[in-house]
């Protein structure tokens, strides 16, 4: 089972709570959301289930296999993928070689064998364009693997850092904030993207988002943080007129919520 369950997650910095006892359950193959107002504790969760941030305490497991004192690259190895808030691709870089990052952890040649082009290491460097090439068609981005990153628009460069997290061949994919910055057309096709990567790829998405419309219509559950703890929990119409979410985070925004022009 694929399922990532997160229990009692607690995170303190010099004093402060930033997590207290935060849980959740994942399920395989699902698209959970976790929203809450800036400060609610959204982004040290996403940090400490990629290993970025260390728990004061709780439990994070993944597929059998507990989280919380790993490493990042050993939580990528076990098929946990994530994108950042803040765009972090190698802009100098073509599309096609920003893919190829994502492939690391899947390649066996090292440095010497992939330097000195020997036939095996080829062989499997084609293999691995080949599929970051797949994937870029998945995601739409096809057509720019030649440019550099850095030329392209900002939400081509979303879908981009999308696909390069595909190209881990993910079985859990972290988005923070995916559609952050995007205009109403962006929004709608990166929507539909994260929809078939549940529905297409049957990998599992947690995201972290500010849009309602796109977490009310995208999301299984949505988990709701307020200062560090989780005030509430289900599915997105139960959670929507859930009275402490409202006053928490909704409030004023709650009409964001509801199908608006431009909204995936």
């Amino acid at each position: 089972m694929s399922e990532l369950v997160v229990d009692g997650l607690t995170v303190r910095f010099a004093g402060l709570t930033a997590l207290d006892g935060v849980g959740f359950t994942v399920a395989e193959g699902s698209v959970h959301a976790v929203i809450g107002p800036n400060g609610a504790g959204k982004s040290t969760c996403f940090n400490v289930l990629s290993g970025v941030y260390r728990a004061s305490s709780g439990s994070v497991r993944f597929g059998g296999a507990e989280l919380t004192a790993l490493p990042p690259h050993r939580i990528a190895g076990l098929g946990v993928a994530r994108t950042f808030q803040n765009i972090a691709l190698s802009r100098h870089l073509s599309v096609e070689d920003n893919l190829m990052l994502g492939r690391h952890r899947l390649t066996k040649a090292g440095f010497a064998s992939a330097g000195l082009r020997l036939p095996w290491a080829r062989r499997e460097d084609a293999r691995h364009r080949a599929r970051v090439r797949d994937i870029a068609r998945f995601v739409g981005v096809d057509e720019h693997l030649p440019a550099p990153v850095g030329l392209l628009s900002y939400g081509v460069q979303k879908r981009i850092e999308l696909a390069r997290a595909l190209a881990m061949e993910p079985r859990l994919l972290l988005l923070d904030e995916p559609v952050a910055g995007m205009n109403g057309a962006e929004r709608k096709r990166m929507a539909e993207v994260i929809r078939r990567v549940r529905a297409d790829l049957g990998v599992s998405v947690l995201l972290v988002e500010h849009d309602m419309g796109m977490v009310m219509r995208l999301a299984d559950e949505v988990t709701v943080l307020d200062f560090g703890r989780r005030i509430a929990g289900g599915e997105p119409e139960r959670v929507q007129r859930d009275p402490a979410v409202i006053r928490a985070y909704l409030g004023a925004a709650h009409e964001s919520a509801e199908p608006s022009e431009g909204s995936p």
